[in-house]
């Protein structure tokens, strides 16, 4: 354990967050997502048992959103539904990170599923974790951590 760091945080993900730049995205997607299929030559770390909430709640507790775009955090639409429509599970997830202050509900974009799986192909690396509710995937693209300049 250490100290100030999310105790879900586990050493493989950890080294992926740090290894990541400015821009660059990680997917974390639910149990059901082709996390090999899309992410060749990419990192794929698994965290089985852990469910969106508490994937997001942690990585975000450490990596900061690219504050130099509109929408940092793009999820999965769910198939089939109307523009604008989020699962519980979606909502509950964006109601989280708003009320952390990482990301307001604007700053979610709803990403239809081939255009999802287009940007995963790109991605940094695919977490997938244990959650089971279909449609629960996210994409978080990094910031950067501001030093304060001497005066």
């Amino acid at each position: 354990m250490l100290k100030h760091i999310h105790p879900l945080l586990f050493p493989e993900l950890l080294k992926v967050l740090a290894e990541m730049g400015h821009g660059d995205e990680i997917v974390l997607a639910d149990a059901n997502f082709t996390a090999h299929t899309l992410a060749t030559r990419r990192p794929v770390l698994h965290w089985p048992g852990v469910s969106m909430a508490q994937a997001c709640e942690a990585v975000l507790s450490v990596l900061p959103l690219d504050e130099a775009v509109a929408q940092p955090v793009a999820y999965m639409q769910v198939g089939g539904s109307e523009p604008g429509y989020r699962s519980a599970l979606q909502r509950q997830v964006i109601a989280a990170m708003a009320a952390r202050g990482d990301a307001r509900p604007e700053q979610c974009l709803a990403t239809e599923r081939f255009a999802f799986y287009d940007r995963a192909r790109e991605a940094f690396a695919v977490v997938q974790t244990g959650e089971l509710q279909p449609w629960a995937n996210f994409v978080l693209k990094k910031g950067v951590i501001a030093h304060p300049l001497e005066t």
